[in-house]
Parts: C-alpha cells; structure tokens; sequence
C-alpha cells in the first residue's frame, strides 16, 4: 500500500487548504486513516482521524475545540482528505497521512498503530 499526500502550499493566514492522501496498491478492505503534522523543530503530533467507514472521527484535543480541521474520506477513490480552515502561522507544518488495516470502526490517534506511512506535504502560513 502506498500513501500519497497532496494539497500543501503556501497560504495567507486566514486562508483554506485542503489536504488529500491517496492510497493505491493492496488497498485494504477496512483501514483506518489518520494525519499527523510536524513543524520545524518540533515532534511529530497527531491531528485527526477516520474509522475505515467514515463513521467516527478522531481530532487532537488541542485542535477539536476550534472546529477548523475536518476530515473525511471518499472510499470509492480511495482518497482521504483534511480541511483546514481559517489556517493560523502554527499550522505551518509537514502534514503526514498514515493507513493501518483494522477490523472494526477504529480511530486510532497514535502514531504506533500505523503501518503505512505518506511522505508528507509542507503546508506553510505565512502573516
């Protein structure tokens, strides 16, 4: 299975992007997806994720209250996203999609838990 992350970029503060992550290869028949970002200096952290249906949703606490991510998932292109609205300078990171093959609705917000891993997309903020 390969992830392939896309949609970054440099962006006004204020602005949107929205990030993909498509799978191909052995694609699992339930696989549980997650992002996580990295910003320069900083450790790798979590930042949502999606049961294999699309039915339960995960984000990190330090973004849930905001509302401004959302992740979903489009199954039949095999194909994740994650929006980011009213984008901030702290959002200026490298943004990782992650797979893990499970066998029930699962979110699974540790890093541990994935198997496959994209090669990331920078998304920048400028202000």
């Amino acid at each position: 299975v390969q992830l392939q992350a896309s949609g970054g970029g440099l962006v006004q503060a204020g602005g949107s992007l929205r990030l993909s992550c498509a799978i191909s290869g052995r694609t699992f028949r339930h696989y549980a997806v997650g992002w996580f970002r990295q910003a320069p200096g900083n450790e790798r952290e979590f930042v949502a994720a999606i049961s294999w249906s699309g039915s339960r949703t995960d984000y990190s606490g330090s973004i849930l209250g905001e509302g401004r991510f959302t992740i979903s998932r489009d199954n039949a292109k095999n194909t994740i996203f994650l929006q980011i609205n009213t984008l901030k300078p702290e959002d200026t990171a490298v943004y990782y999609c992650a797979a893990a093959p499970v066998v029930a609705a699962l979110t699974l917000p540790e890093e541990y838990e994935y198997e496959q891993w994209g090669q990331g997309t920078l998304v920048t903020v400028s202000s």
